[in-house]
């Protein structure tokens, strides 16, 4: 018996080694040339800017060439003593804990009206609510701070603490509700049937799913109330001037001021705004809080 040998197999074709592909240059269109180029114009000006304010308040004289003559950290000083920082920054700093303790005491609880309850004219109060946000703070500041003249409160940290809650509690109704509308009803329910109160519920249950929420909305209201300048400007005195209020009259009002003491309050004021920014988008992110605020 003879057996056949099979045809051997062919080997398996191995595919000639490609040319290595050429880079590609970086080809951006005029258009795309022309954004950048007015984006670098508008970044460097903003440098520039805050650049030369920073030099001059380092400075000793400045008089021409591109840098002072010398440098010294004097100007603080002087600034701290001239313009009485050391109280403005106490004013301050009083009027932004109090504004965010008390919109936060005041605007969670609206927020979880508003979020659990259905009655009449429920859009109306929400409309109402969006208003101090969406519309410019000098066009209801003028008659605010008339009315509080007229009560003896202008003038008086008092006075500069009640105008400035007008858009900070709407602002944090407005943050903390899509907050507390995330969380499930079903656990307050569990919680009513275990035999808790309402206040063990709210303080219990809710509060700790609602403290990022809380978090993030005190600290954006930290940053507006400490950059708040037409309300504060308007209802504010001697004693209860804010550090963007106590700058603007450095400025403006009538004397001999040295300018570099002046720019020396103003990096003052700008770094501690970029400390606070600083803060807020470690614990804020803006996108996804327009997102939840739009649902």
């Amino acid at each position: 018996m003879t057996v056949q040998a099979t045809p051997a197999t062919s080997a398996t074709k191995v595919p000639p080694p490609t040319a290595p592909r050429a880079r590609r240059g970086i080809t951006l269109r005029p258009g795309a040339w022309l954004v950048w180029g007015v984006l670098a114009v508008f970044f460097l000006g903003v440098f520039g800017v805050v650049g030369s304010v920073v030099l001059d308040s380092f400075g000793q004289t400045w008089f021409s060439g591109w840098a002072p003559h010398g440098y010294t950290t004097s100007w603080y000083g002087k600034a701290w003593s001239e313009f009485n920082l050391g109280q403005v920054m106490t004013v301050t700093i009083e009027v932004s804990v109090l504004v965010v303790a008390i919109s936060l005491l005041v605007g969670v609880p609206a927020a979880y009206a508003l979020a659990r309850r259905d009655f009449p004219g429920k859009r109306v109060v929400s409309t109402i609510f969006v208003l101090p946000i969406l519309v410019p703070p000098i066009a209801y500041g003028i008659p605010l701070a008339t009315v509080l003249y007229k009560v003896h409160l202008a003038g008086s940290l008092t006075g500069v603490v009640l105008a400035n809650l007008v858009p900070s509690i709407p602002f944090v109704i407005f943050t903390m509700t899509p907050f507390i509308e995330q969380l499930d009803p079903r656990l307050e329910a569990a919680a009513r049937m275990c035999g808790a109160s309402t206040r063990s519920v709210f303080l219990r249950v809710l509060g700790p799913l609602l403290l990022p929420g809380m978090l993030a909305a005190g600290i954006l209201v930290l940053v507006r109330t400490f950059g708040m300048f037409e309300l504060t400007f308007l209802t504010s005195g001697p004693d209860s001037q804010t550090l963007i209020v106590a700058l603007f009259s450095a400025v403006f009002s009538a004397g001999i001021r040295s300018p570099q003491s002046i720019d020396a309050m103003a990096v003052v004021y700008t770094a501690s705004m970029a400390v606070l920014l600083l803060v807020a988008l470690r614990f804020v992110n803006p996108t996804q809080l327009v997102a939840r605020s739009s649902n």
